[in-house]
């Protein structure tokens, strides 16, 4: 996870990743930003994000991001 938050808190370090639940609702990310998020977390965990996994739900929150990484992890 603290990857994860490094990868957040360089896209934008004037938000709190740790309480923001509505990331994507709110538009504090935007089509750009998911795309250097989906790119960072790619290479970092060497998983890959497919177009079927870009969803709001999976990017509305770091902990929502991070339990889609683990999933990734596993399969």
């Amino acid at each position: 996870m603290e990857e994860l938050m490094n990868i957040l808190s360089e896209l934008h370090p004037d938000v709190d990743f740790e309480k923001e639940e509505r990331l994507v609702e709110d538009m504090i990310l935007d089509s750009f930003d998911i795309v250097s998020l989906i790119s960072e977390i790619n290479e970092e965990f060497d998983v890959t994000i497919t177009a079927k996994d870009m969803i709001p739900e999976n990017f509305n929150s770091a902990k929502a991001l991070y339990a889609l990484i683990q999933r990734l992890e596993d399969e």
